[in-house]
């Protein structure tokens, strides 16, 4: 392999795992370590982190322990925002019907019902309208807007959507209808036609929260539009009791952590606090959903983003779109309880879909991922465009590439893509829409979505592939796992678990920590469940742990964690309690391996 920095180090001397990666550890300063230790109060294993992560003693407290009052913006500063507070202080004042228009996912339903739920603690009702993925697509379309004004409604809040809606925005701008896009998808030059746009990542924006999911902008629409009606008197006038606002930081957590955004700043104060409040239990849908879910335990990020978020998705996947909006800002326990089902049932469903386009997606993947490779890319005619997505993000977790997955239906087709860190896949989107490639397309660096006319499929896989590979000649993609911690089985112990938690929540920009297990040998192995590969490790001087690989059956990893037959290795993952029938004990989530002799 290349010669590393100076300050990396080839892990545990493997340059070749299983998954074809090089394990690399950067070298920390035992001083910088010792400091840590001490002004924190964390283990040695959880400052070797931070002090891998360039975190001081002066920036490690507030990153342990973030909160709103030390990271809340002021939301003025996000342009457009004014704007957009001063047209809906307007509409409420003059009773003007409003509506909301979301997207069909997490971050779209979470934006959605907290505008429900904040208008509806003024006592105001609005309307809401959730496209359907396969008959309408993304984002607003001028049919729905105008339907929408046909019923009465003046204003109209686009959240998570709309900020490339050009054409639609115009049609409902000229039937006279004001819409607010409330946004965080990559913004071009030119904005649409609206009576305002909130979206930090326009080009103009200078506040410094492109990081945001779309439900951290629209709290902070709330925030000010708070401030403007309690500034205005009109609490007092109205006899409304103000909110408290903060009641409402456990959607805007759902939303932010199964966005996929950089859990860094304000996103990290959002989920740190909104999952603090959801394990309070004041929402009742958040409550029926874990009941569905069957999360029994105080809800962790992960909890949100593999067992909560699936669920929500999955009405805008595969079966209603709008339940997951209903689901959120009901305050009915039976019918939150009802809602919680139907979308369970959904997501089974939608888990059955997913693997049989999974299959036919890794065969065509295959022969894409030699050396060199800059992207995954695949299609199939009968796929179902609602599960694309998640397949898209299988595909990158396997291959540790961009990916982006097709479905095309006669003449045209429906793509998704995820990327991987260092190449900004939502601006090689928005390139080629700007050279008429796409019908449509868009979204930010680590996720987009597209529509493109089936007979320009190739002509746009090109462009994608010429893009991204110049990204990666620019620094981009590194076939490499960073391990941050050595241990051995017997130090894999609730209580250093329970001191990696510390760094939560985990998420984009904050990554899970990855430990490297050495010297493992594998006592007992099974296959269980969908193709995931459970194992009994001990060590060198005893000890057993529990681990298991997802997926990973039909891998090198599983074939090699299935035929160990005593031989040593290591295994790189995350650690994490594991509370089964009221005890509690340690499991290795296993990403990778490597033969330790």
């Amino acid at each position: 392999m290349a010669e590393l920095p100076s300050d990396i180090t080839l892990c545990l001397g493997v340059d070749r795992s299983f998954q074809g990666r090089s394990w690399l550890s950067k070298n920390t300063e035992d001083q910088s370590v010792a400091a840590l230790k001490a002004s924190a109060g964390v283990s040695d294993v959880v400052a070797r982190i931070l002090a891998r992560r360039g975190f001081t003693p002066e920036t490690a407290d507030p990153f342990l322990n973030p909160t709103l009052k030390a990271l809340m913006p002021d939301p003025s500063t996000l342009a457009g925002m004014d704007q957009s507070v001063e047209r809906l202080v307007k509409a409420i004042e003059a009773d003007e019907p409003i509506a909301v228009f979301g997207d069909y996912d997490v971050d779209g339903a979470t934006s959605s019902a907290l505008l429900i739920r904040f208008f509806g603690a003024l006592g105001i009702k609005v309307d809401s309208y959730i496209p359907d993925r396969m008959k309408e697509g993304y984002g607003p379309n001028a049919q729905a807007l105008l339907g929408l004004r046909e019923q009465g409604a003046k204003v109209v809040v686009t959240v998570d959507c709309g900020i490339t809606a050009f054409e639609p925005l115009a049609a409902a701008s000229e039937s006279g209808l004001d819409i607010i896009v409330v946004d965080h998808h990559k913004a071009e030059a030119e904005l649409p036609i609206a009576a305002a746009v909130v979206n930090p990542n326009r080009l103009d924006d200078s506040s410094g929260q492109g990081h945001l999911a779309a439900v951290g902008v629209t709290f902070l629409v709330i925030v000010a539009l708070n401030r403007a009606l309690r500034q205005s008197g009109w609490y007092e006038r109205s006899k409304v009791a103000e909110p408290d606002l903060r009641t409402w930081l456990d959607l805007v957590a759902l939303g932010t952590v199964c966005d996929v955004v950089p859990l860094r700043g304000l996103n990290r104060a959002y989920v740190n606090q909104g999952l603090s409040v959801m394990a309070r239990g004041a929402n009742a849908g958040l409550n029926a959903l874990a009941n569905a879910a069957r999360v029994d335990e105080a809800p962790r990020a992960f909890h949100l983003g593999y067992l909560l978020g699936p669920r929500v998705n999955a009405g805008g996947r595969v079966g209603e779109a709008p339940l997951g909006t209903r689901l959120l800002a009901s305050d009915d326990p039976d019918e939150a309880a009802a809602l919680a089902v139907r979308l369970n049932e959904y997501n089974a469903a939608r888990k059955d879909i997913e693997a049989a386009v999974l299959v036919d997606a890794i065969e065509l993947a295959e022969s894409q991922t030699g050396p060199g490779a800059a992207m995954v890319f695949v299609s199939g005619d009968d796929w179902h465009p609602g599960v694309i997505g998640i397949v898209a993000s299988r595909l990158r977790e396997r291959y540790d590439l961009p990916t982006c997955v097709v479905a095309k239906d006669g003449g045209m087709a429906k793509g998704s893509g995820r990327s991987v860190p260092g190449v900004d896949l939502g601006r090689a989107v928005l390139a080629a829409r700007d050279a008429g490639l796409l019908f449509n397309g868009g979204g930010h660096a680590m996720a987009a979505g597209f529509t493109v006319e089936a007979e320009r499929l190739e002509d746009f896989r090109l462009f994608l592939s010429n893009h991204i590979a110049k990204q990666v000649a620019q620094g981009g993609i590194q076939v490499a796992y960073g391990i941050e911690s050595v241990i051995s089985v017997e130090a894999a112990t609730l209580g250093l678990v329970r001191d990696l938690y510390r760094l939560e929540p985990f998420g984009s920009g904050n990554e899970e920590p990855k430990v490297a297990v050495a010297a493992a040998r594998i006592v007992q192995s099974d296959i269980v469940g969908n193709g995931h590969v459970r194992c009994i490790l001990t060590g060198e001087s005893g000890g057993r742990l529990k681990s298991i690989a997802f997926n990973s059956a039909d891998s090198e990893l599983g074939y090699a964690l299935l035929n160990a037959q005593g031989r040593p290795v290591h295994l790189a993952g995350h650690l994490r309690e594991d509370n089964w029938q009221g005890r509690s004990s340690v499991q290795l989530v296993v990403d990778d391996g490597a033969w330790a002799d």
